[in-house]
């Protein structure tokens, strides 16, 4: 009976497996489990009756706002074509250089990161756009694939990311859970805009990284990455600047605003999320892409996405207390101190544990399932707040890559030609991997990669 916690936490773990609902599958294995403990009477229905008032949270809770407000503007700029048209430039200025096309599509996908942070959508969109044009221009099928779907994950850490708010939340209330855990009756607080700070240079780390992975494969492979041919480029240097105004411009701007009124402290991401969703809203009436056909499609979009999260996070929000009431808390309190290596080995683990769920779990389940259990004892243990989030925002970035379930493989499976094998896809992200979990190491190294911008700016 005292491992009714860890028997818990297997159960969730097989019944997701079964393809089953996540919401479902967590709240009704909870309830399952808390019924079989009150009839042995290993389990206090009082932990059941502060439901109500966690469920009122999540409805008063304003971060979670910026929620379906930043998964509307996604929407919205992806209707508004505004990938197609980047693209396009983008292969136009560094088309001369062998393996262009390549760091277009990673440039591409760092702009529609910082822009959309949908991870779904950013791959299905290069998929369809870059995927043919990089095949007809030679390049090596592993490669191409490996490069869209390593740009399409950067939306899950460069901001404004889902996941980071979503992790923001989370851990704010692990941060102070674990203050109050060590006696700390004014607890500090953690906000997603620090994670939002926190995660700029990583995510630029990352992009840099890929880069660079990039240019060395075309330096050393120049036939699997080729030049677009001096004849094709015909445009004059003029109409080419006028071309990249044209259409880096606009996203940048709103980059810009979202962004930078969160860093500069004018807005929340919640207000900032409101901004973006109207600034997509204009950029698309501009772009003549707006109608009612789109807007419709656009909130009943926005509605599915949102409602999953939600759903998720309330059926997590039972499996919680369920837990907590079998003393799950303690007793992985107790497994994480009894480690060898301290703080560094419980996190090493932890991080481990993510990374080998991520092959099969879905990132919100692990934010939501794992880190309410695991944040508190970590933060206990002294580890900066930022630090620890950016840790787990890549590497649940790196589960969207990981063979054979990472769901950046099967969105580009889905729209890739059958002439492509499902073997190349999982062999071209390989290096991506390896790259992530370098720069995992690096940040892990040195911290202040994660959090010098957030002290400076706070």
């Amino acid at each position: 009976m005292d491992y009714m916690s860890l028997w818990l936490f297997a159960a969730v773990f097989v019944f997701l497996l079964s393809g089953y609902p996540v919401a479902f599958v967590l709240s009704g294995t909870a309830l399952l489990f808390a019924g079989l403990g009150y009839s042995l009477g290993v389990f206090d229905s009082a932990f059941l009756e502060a439901l109500p008032n966690r469920l009122f949270g999540i409805m008063l809770n304003k971060t979670l706002i910026a929620v379906p407000l930043f998964v509307f503007m996604g929407i919205m700029l992806e209707r508004s074509r505004i990938a197609e048209n980047l693209l396009e430039t983008m292969a136009l200025l560094f088309g001369s250089l062998r393996g262009g096309i390549g760091i277009s599509v990673m440039l591409v996908g760092t702009l529609l990161a910082a822009s959309t942070g949908i991870v779904g959508a950013t791959v299905v969109t290069m998929g369809l756009l870059s995927l043919p044009t990089m095949l007809k221009r030679g390049y090596d099928p592993r490669i191409a694939t490996g490069t869209i779907c390593a740009s399409g994950t950067l939306g899950q850490i460069i901001p404004p990311s889902i996941i980071l708010i979503l992790l923001g939340d989370v851990l704010s209330s692990a941060y102070q859970q674990a203050q109050l855990d060590m006696g700390i009756f004014s607890p500090e607080t953690l906000s997603v805009s620090d994670l939002f700070i926190g995660a700029i240079l990583p995510g630029l780390l990352l992009v840099s990284l890929y880069i660079i992975y990039l240019l060395a494969t075309a330096a050393l492979k120049p036939m699997a990455m080729p030049a677009i041919p001096a004849q094709e480029r015909t445009q004059t240097g003029r109409e080419l600047k006028h071309q990249v105004i044209k259409q880096l411009l606009p996203p940048l701007a709103l980059i810009v605003v979202v962004l930078g009124s969160i860093i500069g402290g004018i807005a929340t991401p919640t207000e900032a999320s409101a901004v973006g969703a109207i600034g997509a809203i204009l950029l698309a009436m501009s772009r003549k892409q707006l109608n009612l056909q789109i807007m419709r499609e656009v909130m009943q979009g926005t509605t599915r996405v949102s409602s999953m999260v939600f759903m998720i996070l309330i059926g997590a929000s039972i499996f919680a207390l369920v837990f907590r009431g079998f003393g799950g808390d303690d007793l992985i309190r107790e497994l994480l101190h009894d480690l060898p290596g301290g703080t560094f080995g419980a996190l090493f683990i932890v991080m481990l544990v993510m990374f080998l769920l991520g092959f099969v779990l879905d990132f919100i389940e692990i934010t939501f399932v794992v880190i309410p259990i695991v944040g508190p004892v970590l933060l206990a243990m002294g580890i900066d707040p930022v630090w620890l989030g950016i840790l787990i925002a890549i590497n649940l970035q790196t589960s969207f890559l990981t063979p054979p379930f990472g769901f950046a493989l099967f969105y580009l499976r889905g729209v890739a030609p059958d002439y492509i094998k499902t073997s190349d896809i999982y062999r071209g992200v390989m290096p991506f991997v390896a790259i992530q979990i370098l720069a995992l190491m690096m940040i892990a190294q040195w911290p202040a990669i994660a959090t010098w911008l957030p002290r400076l700016l706070g």
